[in-house]
């Protein structure tokens, strides 16, 4: 098993998605300690990928997930707006209409009633080029689940888990 230590990320180590930090994220908007991962799981051609980062990729790593940490509350009120969005867009026609869910309608009509249903982060993922994901479990679509893709702190993707 491929590990080494570093000075911020703690000891880097290679785990069940790829290589994991020594450090957690935490947050009091999200309901969980969460599992952080440096750079991608597999290469080009689809093969997991092995090989430990390097100290170069670690640092630029970190200088993203500093940047990230440092603006946190821009880019929750983001996620907040853009997920919420994609919510009206995709899923309100049938949780808002009791003819077509069965259930009563959710009422969700804010940014803040819809954030409840996204708490819950599976994993982040800090990659190259100022890059992150982040995996939510959506407790409205748990079989898709919900994926975002940061580039400089802005949300370029929103998807289903493994489609940004």
């Amino acid at each position: 098993m491929s590990k080494k230590e570093h000075v911020f990320w703690g000891r880097v180590e290679e785990d069940w998605a790829g290589f994991s930090a020594g450090i957690t994220f935490v947050s009091n908007y999200f309901d969980k300690e969460v599992t952080l991962f440096l750079g991608e799981e597999y290469d080009e051609e689809g093969e997991e990928i092995e090989t430990t980062p390097t100290d170069e990729e670690l640092t630029a790593y970190q200088k993203t997930y500093m940047r990230f940490l440092d603006h946190i509350e821009d880019i929750i009120k983001k996620i907040k707006k853009e997920t919420f969005y994609r919510y009206k867009k995709l899923y309100a026609h049938y949780y808002e209409n009791e003819s077509k869910s069965g259930e009563k309608p959710l009422q969700i009509d804010s940014v803040e009633k819809h954030f409840k249903y996204i708490t819950t982060i599976n994993y982040i993922r800090i990659l190259e080029n100022d890059e992150i994901k982040i995996l939510i479990h959506y407790k409205l679509d748990s079989e898709h689940g919900l994926e975002l893709r940061l580039k400089n702190n802005q949300i370029v993707a929103i998807g289903g888990i493994a489609e940004t």
